[in-house]
């Protein structure tokens, strides 16, 4: 029997799923807006998180232009990622997230208020 295959529609929460969903990624944003700009720093602020992994979300979020990178010629090499107007604008959603997972922890007796990104480690 044949069926009528239809084309995928995208809709705007299934894009944001593809272009901020990921383990670490919305940790990474809410790093970069605390001035976490360096791979290794990231790494530590953000506990049980791999520097393989995030490398690879860091990258994922460079190609759907939500940060860029930017290498300084120095010796040893420095990296640093910041955000693009599109990852600027993504800020508010992370934030959202977080603040609604905070109350969730808080009215469920889940956890204490924090974020992903641990500025201070």
């Amino acid at each position: 029997m044949y069926v009528k295959k239809l084309p995928e529609i995208e809709y705007g929460v299934n894009i944001t799923i593809k272009t901020l969903g990921g383990k670490w990624k919305p940790c990474l944003l809410d790093c970069i807006q605390l001035g976490i700009h360096r791979p290794s720093e990231m790494w530590r602020a953000i506990p049980g998180s791999t520097l393989r992994v995030l490398s690879q979300q860091l990258k994922e979020m460079e190609e759907t232009n939500i940060v860029y990178k930017k290498i300084y010629a120095e010796v040893p090499l420095r990296v640093e990622y910041h955000l693009t107007e599109w990852g600027s604008r993504a800020i508010a959603i992370i934030n959202m997230m977080n603040k609604w997972g905070n109350d969730y922890a808080e009215a469920h007796g889940d956890g204490q208020e924090i974020g992903c990104c641990t500025k201070n480690n």
